[in-house]
């Protein structure tokens, strides 16, 4: 077990469920937090930099129930869209003091993810909800465009495939991860991937058929869409539910995953003995989780203790 060295950030009386890097400047980092564990109270979106000192807190901004996840804008380097327990999805401009923009209130109940799409020929966003439907939306447009239904259970995690455009993966309580198409409203394709609720999952940055799922169960697996009936890898070390995965964006085989275990979790799955590294520098949950586009190496992660962290593990600090 490892104690990574780098720069920590309190934000006191807030449980941080979500952090994201920019994809405009480096060091800069978006948490959506939530008071008393998201149970009850607001939520706040802290904006971050990290400079000499530490890390700096650049913008909050609160709203009135506990927001849950966050994504950056691909094409205003100053946007931001976050998901709130009340079921809305808040827009906001960080070159404002004041927020949120626009507020898009469809879901009935909590938005528990939100993604930017990545693919550069369309400004698309896609929500996750505990109603059990995805939504997508522009933007630009006041209402969602589409809503995709099809889970039974709530819906975790909802992520846009980097590779091909109008594509997302969703991950639900109802032990599937199912792959959309936004010109086609049913479900593309199901995969019965755990016999536990999925908690999380995201796209490899380098194979556009390769999926990984994070689930209760403390397993993460990797899926080949072209042949869904076994797992291409099952990595195991988590000791309790796996809360949010996300593949490397520089190397096509290692991915990090946090866990309520406290601890941050670093895999090369092409690997015989696949886990690089563990790190526990948390003392609760440890909810969010992101690698920096900017500098290679670098990680942020926060946690119900209060702390956000951005450190380099020592697995990253050498080429792999």
């Amino acid at each position: 077990m490892g104690t990574a060295g780098g720069a920590a950030l309190r934000l006191p009386g807030l449980h941080g469920y979500a952090v994201e890097f920019s994809p405009y400047w480096p060091g800069r980092v978006a948490c959506a937090a939530a008071q008393y564990y998201g149970i009850a109270g607001c939520g706040t979106l802290a904006v971050l930099e990290q400079n000499e000192a530490g890390i700096a807190l650049l913008r909050s901004f609160d709203w009135n129930d506990g927001l849950f996840d966050v994504t950056w804008s691909e094409n205003n380097e100053h946007v931001l869209i976050t998901s709130s327990g009340d079921g809305s999805l808040q827009i906001w401009d960080t070159a404002k003091a004041k927020g949120p923009l626009q507020v898009y209130k469809e879901h009935t109940q909590e938005a528990y993810s939100v993604d930017w799409s990545q693919t550069r020929g369309e400004q698309l966003v896609v929500s996750g909800s505990w109603d059990q439907t995805a939504k997508l939306w522009d933007p630009a447009v006041g209402k969602s465009l589409c809503t995709f239904k099809g889970h039974e259970g709530v819906i975790y995690s909802t992520i846009w495939s980097p590779h091909i455009p109008g594509c997302f993966a969703s991950s639900s309580g109802d032990q599937t991860v199912r792959v959309w198409d936004v010109k086609a409203p049913r479900v593309k394709l199901v995969i019965p991937a755990h016999q536990a609720e999925i908690l999380s999952c995201d796209w490899c940055k380098y194979d556009e058929n390769l999926l990984v799922t994070g689930a209760v169960d403390c397993s993460l697996k990797g899926w080949d869409l072209r042949n869904i009936r076994q797992p291409v890898f099952i990595l195991l070390g988590h000791t309790y539910a796996i809360r949010r995965v996300k593949f490397s964006p520089f190397h096509a085989t290692l991915l990090a995953s946090c866990s309520y275990d406290f601890t941050v979790r670093f895999w090369d799955f092409s690997k015989p003995n696949p886990l690089l590294e563990t790190v526990e520098h948390h003392t609760e949950f440890t909810c969010g989780l992101d690698l920096s586009l900017h500098n290679r190496g670098q990680v942020v992660d926060c946690a119900w203790d209060e702390l956000v962290k951005i450190y380099t593990p020592s697995c990253l600090a050498v080429p792999v």
